[in-house]
């Protein structure tokens, strides 16, 4: 696991109060665990102190970099010309009236427990734009180059400020196996996420800033033991009282470290070999158990990048007819999402967290429902005008098709919904004033997001 950090993170620390410790801290630097009180540190520094009641709600993102076509996944158009319709076919599901890609089997039964919101409309041309405009509802010019930091407060940063942990010990947000486009603009800093960017599918997967290594628990505690006493013995002539505080995070990092709820949570060698199997023995069926089993744990935001699965020749759902074959990339990557996706939505209601854990599938944009051509090759363009959202539990409304598109799937014909709209929704599912404002860089103050309302169908 490693987490990101920035200058910000070595302000926090006090100076002239480390050396004191060092030759304590030398002894348990091997496990790791200062590294969480860095992070813990730097996330109580971000944190508000509004006080709002903090809500028990979580939100696993499974994020499909590139933009997934609408025509090939949850509105197909199998009434369109040829050009628009596409190879794919539509299948009922268990819900009358919502049909989708025939490549999505496993979810079709599992109409009742997800909801698609079919409507999402908006104007951003590229991936960062696009991906701006979604996490944070403030469309604008973004370069698109790395590094790729919001000029507004994203979905992730503003969540951590307004909640922070949903457990004490627990990080509030955890990326796997990485966050693409991520900042807290002027919301300050302490607010990134634990990111853990190694395969949770290979046999040797851990997390070692979690783990105790190679230090027994009878030698870790009697260091603890000794740095408490030492402690004790320094307040006395600390008049300052910064050690004292920092201590608060050292003993969370320390609880982390000792817990078996938070390491057992990484420790996929505990889970039901069945229940891998449905997940699938791959990085994202991998993940998206893992992701599980860590709001089972108490992490609020868990988000997942998905990956490049055998066969596909790039880590992206960016179909252009210039770039590959949209159908042949499409048969691969689509079993594995509807493998992934069915397995976590039907564990998430038997295992009753459908209430507190809402499931979404997006990404930043669709694809033109005109395809393209390419030297013979099929493909689609960039588009944000009609795009689809899968949302599954939080104590939501499911079963249903939220909005619709014309025959072609070009655009919203009802209910036009904009970016806005999810960001409201979601602020509301997780328990964040939707009004909220904040100073920006310029010292002016800034609505959470500019307009927008919550999805009425949705609660």
């Amino acid at each position: 696991m490693k987490h990101r950090s920035n200058d910000a993170d070595s302000q926090l620390r006090c100076p002239g109060t480390l050396q004191r410790r060092a030759f304590l801290r030398t002894g348990a630097a091997g496990l790791g665990g200062f590294s969480l009180a860095n992070l813990l540190r730097a996330e109580s520094s971000g944190a508000t102190t509004d006080p709002t009641p903090k809500s028990n709600k979580s939100m696993i993102v499974l994020w499909l970099w590139g933009g997934p076509s609408h025509m090939e996944t949850f509105d197909l158009k199998p009434e369109a010309p040829l050009e628009y319709r596409g190879e794919f076919r539509p299948i009922p599901t268990s819900v009358p009236g919502i049909d989708i890609s025939e490549h999505l089997p496993r979810l079709a039964p599992l109409a009742d427990k997800f909801s698609l919101i079919r409507s999402v409309s908006h104007e951003s041309p590229g991936h960062v734009s696009s991906t701006h405009t979604l996490l944070t509802g403030y469309p604008g010019d973004v370069v698109e180059t790395p590094p790729f930091h919001p000029k507004h407060p994203d979905l992730w940063s503003v969540a951590a400020k307004m909640l922070g942990e949903r457990r004490t010990g627990v990080p509030t947000h955890v990326v796997l196996p990485r966050l693409r486009y991520n900042g807290s603009a002027y919301l300050g800093g302490g607010l990134e996420p634990f990111v853990v960017s190694s395969d949770p599918n290979d046999a040797k997967f851990q997390v070692p800033n979690l783990g105790l290594n190679d230090v027994t628990r009878e030698r870790f505690s009697s260091r603890m033991s000794l740095l408490s006493r030492f402690d004790l013995l320094r307040r006395d002539v600390d008049a300052s009282g910064l050690m004292s505080s920092m201590d608060t995070f050292d003993q969370k990092a320390v609880s982390m470290l000792t817990s078996d709820a938070a390491r057992n949570a990484f420790d996929l060698t505990g889970e039901d070999p069945q229940t891998r199997d449905r997940y699938g023995r791959h990085a994202v069926g991998q993940q998206c158990l893992l992701a599980r089993r860590l709001v089972e744990a108490g992490v609020r935001l868990v988000t997942i990048d998905f990956p490049c699965v055998p066969g596909q020749k790039a880590f992206s759902w960016d179909d252009h007819a210039s770039v590959w074959n949209i159908f042949e990339q499409m048969k691969i990557r689509l079993p594995v999402l509807d493998q992934v996706v069915s397995a976590l939505v039907q564990d998430l209601f038997d295992r009753a967290l459908h209430k507190d854990v809402l499931f979404v599938v997006m990404g930043e944009m669709s694809h033109t429902p005109r395809l393209s051509n390419h030297q013979g090759q099929p493909g689609r363009e960039h588009w944000g005008r009609s795009m689809s959202v899968f949302v599954s539990g939080g104590g939501l409304q499911m079963g249903q098709a939220v909005g619709a598109t014309n025959f072609k799937g070009e655009e919203p014909q009802t209910r036009p919904l904009s970016p806005n709209d999810l960001l409201a929704t979601w602020y509301r599912y997780l328990g964040v004033p939707v009004h909220a404002q904040w100073n920006d860089f310029a010292g002016r103050p800034t609505p959470l997001i500019p307009n927008g309302r919550p999805i009425d169908e949705l609660f």
